[in-house]
């Protein structure tokens, strides 16, 4: 081991002990500030591109901790406002004891608005296409609907969504994914739904293992609509929820059992005319399709 990646570890390490015992001692303001300290060393190190200590397999791991670092610190911050005492919050005239964010800055952001943004993601940039925002309300995850009733001679269908390849999936945050029809000119011809976020990250592949019941019969889709697989997770740096890359199925491709299907580059475009793959690496989404027919 060389003295360079020594002395990191060492350094790591001592500002994870004051974090770790500043929590364990209750003073939650001081353990988060150590968190974020170090979550931002780490993110720092494990986006390194060259001159870096470290192989490609460790960076992995201590992106992962950084993750895990942000997401505690969060949860302090929301424990530090739970035993803050405001007797009354209408009167209440002091500075805020500590940094937290009010609710609408973390806003998710509609199809297209991401253009005008600057990306820091290599993955993330350059996106083609125009899409079209969503004529509903943004929406806080896990928001699924249940199955129509049946209709004698009328198929629902049911997507199982199992997981996506990412090459970062580890360090997404919060993910979900808003899944939606739409007709040829982007239109809405469903009501918007979106998954709980994940139930587990694993290597390449961000596992979600949830159904989602399409919200019109098959027979009664217009021609050439397509169904819509957005994934989102949220970016601490900038505060919102941004979509990271999108997935469509189009009739054609509805039929019973598993698919997969290729990911392209944001912002979506709904009427995919300007698609680019989001890479040439073999990452794709995973569903299965399951018919009901009366």
């Amino acid at each position: 081991m060389s003295e360079v990646t020594r002395s990191l570890l060492q350094r790591w390490g001592a500002s994870f002990r004051r974090g770790a015992d500043f929590d364990s001692w209750g003073q939650l303001v001081e353990a988060i500030d150590e968190y974020q300290i170090l979550a931002r060393h780490l993110q720092k190190e494990a986006q390194a591109q060259h001159n870096s200590e470290f192989t490609e397999e460790q960076k992995k791991t201590i992106g992962k901790i950084a993750t895990c670092l942000e997401l505690r610190s969060a949860a302090l911050q929301v424990n530090t406002f739970l035993l803050f005492p405001i007797k009354n919050i209408l009167t209440y005239n002091k500075e805020f004891p500590f940094d937290v964010q009010p609710v609408p800055l973390r806003r998710i952001l509609a199809p297209g608005e991401e253009e005008n943004l600057e990306f820091e993601d290599d993955d993330e940039e350059g996106g083609a296409g125009a899409g079209s925002p969503d004529s509903f309300p943004a929406r806080v995850p896990g928001t699924l609907l249940p199955r129509l009733p049946s209709e004698p001679g009328m198929t629902l269908l049911t997507i199982k969504i199992e997981k996506i390849g990412l090459k970062d999936a580890g360090q997404c945050i919060d993910p979900y994914i808003t899944v939606s029809v739409k007709d040829l000119n982007g239109i809405d011809l469903t009501p918007v739904q979106d998954t709980p976020v994940a139930s587990r990250k694993e290597d390449t592949y961000v596992h979600f293992n949830v159904d989602i019941e399409l919200q019109k019969h098959i027979e009664k889709l217009t021609k050439g609509a397509a169904i819509f697989f957005e994934f989102k997770h949220y970016k601490p740096k900038k505060r919102f929820t941004s979509t990271k890359c999108f997935a469509f199925m189009e009739m054609d491709e509805i039929k019973p059992g598993p698919i997969i299907i290729e990911l392209y580059k944001k912002p979506t475009d709904f009427k995919r005319k300007k698609l680019q793959l989001l890479t040439k690496k073999p990452l794709y989404l995973h569903l299965h399709q399951t018919l009901h027919k009366e």
